[in-house]
């Protein structure tokens, strides 16, 4: 695997604001696949740095942009205390989200070692939702939803089943059997959408595994479950972003 480097890049976002990302690269001066990388509501903490790197390792171009930048730029919740992350993950409207993933696109589509290249995109929990919006806002080769909440509908959000008709590439999508907080009922909902919209999909279902199985951080990690979601997620990404 290549020798890499990472930085913390600083972005113009359209409404004005600062949004620093997480950037980690193959160290070369080779052209490679772009891909966004989107947080959990805990932040681009220790695990999205990590995830972001493993894909700099595989040859891509990896940027986890810090969506609660408006409200608590650098933060790191803790795993064990979600509702310390609830007023940033409440504060962070559509409109919000929509010109934080232009900014973070546009990025990558200016930086040398990606502009002649693809960009996909891949997100956990929280960020599983940004990588749907992704989808369906601008022309990514991929995208990859880890236990995507708040792409059904909930008692929080109207969702984003409106805009299955609008995606662009393929969508991978990931669940824990075990997850109490997105049950059978938003997978079957999601998926009912996907295929009535007429858009590839991969959908898996890992039977044993929970909400946040893929995190080694979490009390949830799974890592019979974690490493199979790894390695198709890569299959996905090298079938999608390399041919």
């Amino acid at each position: 695997m290549p020798e890499i480097q990472t930085e913390w890049a600083t972005l113009n976002v359209s409404d004005g604001t600062i949004m620093r990302a997480y950037v980690a690269r193959p160290r070369d001066t080779n052209q490679h696949t772009g891909l966004l990388v989107y947080q959990e509501a805990f932040g681009v903490n220790s695990h999205i740095r990590d995830v972001t790197e493993r894909l700099a390792r595989e040859g891509y171009v990896g940027v986890a942009p810090e969506l609660f930048h408006r409200t608590a730029q650098g933060f790191e919740g803790a795993y064990q205390n979600f509702e310390l992350a609830m007023p940033h993950v409440k504060a962070l409207t559509s409109q919000d989200l929509e010109a934080d993933v232009r900014a973070t696109y546009a990025w990558l589509r200016a930086d040398p070692a990606t502009q002649t290249r693809q960009i996909a995109c891949i997100g956990f929990c929280m960020g599983g939702r940004v990588t749907f919006l992704t989808n369906a806002l601008l022309p990514v080769s991929a995208a990859i939803s880890f236990y995507g909440g708040g792409i059904a509908p909930n008692p929080f959000s109207s969702g984003l089943l409106d805009r299955a008709g609008n995606l662009h590439a393929p969508q991978m999508l990931l669940w824990g059997g075990l997850d109490k907080h997105l049950g059978p009922e938003v997978t079957r909902v999601v998926v009912e959408s996907l295929r009535a919209a007429g858009k590839p999909f991969v959908n898996v279902e890992f039977s044993d595994a929970d909400h946040g199985f893929f995190c080694d951080a979490r009390s949830s990690y799974n890592p019979r479950a974690a490493r199979q979601a790894w390695a198709l997620a890569l299959t996905f990404l090298d079938v999608y972003t390399k041919a």
